[in-house]
Formats: C-alpha cells, structure tokens, sequence
C-alpha cells in the first residue's frame, strides 16, 4: 500500500465518520461542529486529488462563511436547546427500507462497473485559480452573470421582506 492510499483511506474514513456524526448528534451545534470537520475532510480529498482551488474556496466558503451563518441561524432560533418531537409511526419502517435500496445501488454500483484501465493524463494547470478564472469567465459566462442576478435579486427581496415598515400615526 503506498502512502497517498493509506492517507486517502484515513480521510475517507474520518469523512464517513463525522458525516455519520452530523446525522446522529442530538444537539444541532455539535452537529454544526462536525459538518465543519466533515468539510475540512472533503477538502483534504480534494488536495489528494490535486485540485488546491476546490480545496481552498472548501474551506474558505463552506466552512468559513456559510457554517458561520448557520450557526448564527441555531443560536438565534434557539434550536440546540429543542426536545425531539414525536417519532410518526412509518419513519422507521421508510429509514430501513430506502438505506436498504442506497446500499443494494452501491453494491450494485461497485460489482457492475469495472474501473477504465488507462486513466487520462491531467493537464498541468488542473485546478489553478487561472484555468477555473478562463473557463468560468469563458465558456460559463452566461450562467454565471445569471447566478449573480438571481443572487442580487434573492439579498434585495430579503432585505424588502426583513424591514421594518413604520407608519407615521395620524
């Protein structure tokens, strides 16, 4: 076994491991706190598979700014210090069923497809900063002035429905 094995298989291990412990934490701060080590893992992969920009807007993004604002959102809502509802009666029975049907697809999934037996060279610039810049700003245009127009629209309709409309009293 070489060494980038050994080290992918301990950080595909720890990433099932805190993806497992996001699911299964009681308290949703803890589960916070895992999706933030889960992402640290899922960055580590992405540096193993030779791709550091992925690997850093990762850990920049996800687990920098968006796992500020949820936890910003539970602490807010008060939602670590929630009791479990009541558990409905076909939940149980639904879990079972569809983790038996995700587990039978991956054997499946595994055993029918046979790895291809050369794998392509990598260009040299895979994953820079520089060849993600030409492509999205070349060839993705389009979407992504429209990605930033949805998301303009989305902060100026949550600023409208979030302000305070007062009323002068007559």
């Amino acid at each position: 076994m070489t060494g980038d094995l050994a080290i992918f298989l301990a950080v595909a291990l720890l990433a099932v491991l805190t993806a497992l412990a996001v699911v299964t934490s009681l308290n949703a701060v803890y589960s916070a706190v895992f999706l933030v080590l889960h992402l640290g893992t899922i960055s580590a992969l992405s540096l193993l598979l030779h791709a550091p920009f992925i690997a850093m807007v990762q850990i920049t993004v996800y687990a920098g700014a968006i796992m500020v604002l949820f936890l910003f959102v539970i602490m807010l809502l008060g939602a670590e210090r929630e009791q479990a509802t009541s558990v409905l009666p076909w939940q149980r029975p639904a879990a079972v069923v569809l983790g038996a049907a995700m587990v039978a697809l991956l054997g499946y999934a595994l055993v029918a497809q046979s790895p291809p037996a050369v794998s392509p060279p990598v260009p040299a610039d895979f994953g820079s900063p520089q060849a993600v810049g030409r492509l999205l700003f070349r060839e993705y245009l389009i979407p992504f002035e429209a990605t930033s127009i949805l998301l303009l629209a989305a902060m100026v309709g949550a600023i409208v429905l979030a302000r305070d409309v007062r009323r002068p009293k007559p």
